[in-house]
């Protein structure tokens, strides 16, 4: 028989907060299986490797969550140093809703800009290998790598799964979903073209963050946003972060 919670509200909230659950009003939880009302959560999976360009993960994750899509999140060891380095926030497993909270609040300009609703994220450690996108069976829509390291395109090209974000990359591959790898590195070697290649072969989609400057770019912001923009155009989820070219030069005045 399974023992009550008998830790009350605050206790629970601990408890998900660490695991990485969390509840819907009601009580419903969403961690991939059918709550009381029947409805699988089926989540993009946003990996984030240790490449610059936390900006650009930042702004995909956003873009996500505002157009009412379910996150999982991985954060890679290296990554855990780019965003220190990149944005002053340290980000830990045991705070993760906080430490993200203020990393999605920070625009590219290094002020807060932004409030995200987190409600429908979900955290992963990147040493978890027995985590649900591991597999599968755990009904991911796809898959994201933003900024996508040379270290991470050579790890999922070559299959090695050596943390989560590579194995649940090679989960998506094998399992027909989509997957877009925004490799954030120049110039970029032989190898690292060739690995590129490969991923292109498997099915994935190859986004270099390489911004437009066509929308009419006046901060920083729009031209991070451009690339979050691509990025969800590769999964088909709906956005209005650029101007999209009409045809018609000089539009944006």
């Amino acid at each position: 028989m399974e023992q009550r919670d008998r830790s009350g509200p605050r206790g629970r909230h601990e408890q998900h907060e660490q695991s990485g659950r969390h509840e819907e009003p009601g009580g419903q939880e969403q961690d991939g299986r059918a709550g009381r009302g029947g409805r699988v959560r089926r989540p993009w999976v946003v990996g984030v490797s240790g490449a610059s360009g936390t900006p650009y993960a930042a702004a995909t994750l956003r873009a996500l969550l505002d157009a009412g899509e379910a996150v999982d999140l991985v954060v890679s060891r290296a990554a855990r140093l780019t965003v220190l380095d990149e944005t002053g926030i340290s980000f830990r497993d045991g705070h993760w809703r906080d430490d993200l909270a203020g990393w999605l609040a920070r625009g590219a300009d290094g002020k807060d800009h932004f409030a995200p609703d987190l409600s429908d994220v979900r955290y992963w450690p990147a040493g978890d290998l027995a985590a649900g996108p591991s597999s599968g069976s755990y009904p991911a829509k796809g898959m994201i790598v933003v900024p996508a390291s040379t270290a991470s395109v050579a790890g999922i090209a070559l299959g090695l799964s050596k943390d989560l974000l590579q194995r649940a990359a090679s989960v998506t591959l094998k399992e027909r979903r989509p997957l877009v790898v925004a490799v954030r590195e120049t110039p970029l070697s032989g190898p690292t073209l060739r690995q590129m290649v490969a991923l292109d072969e498997a099915g994935a989609v190859v986004l270099p963050v390489s911004p437009g400057f066509y929308a009419g770019a006046s901060h920083i912001q729009d031209l991070v946003d451009f690339v979050a923009g691509r990025i969800l155009d590769a999964v088909g989820v709906p956005h209005a972060l650029y101007r999209r070219w009409e045809g018609e030069l000089g539009a944006h005045g």
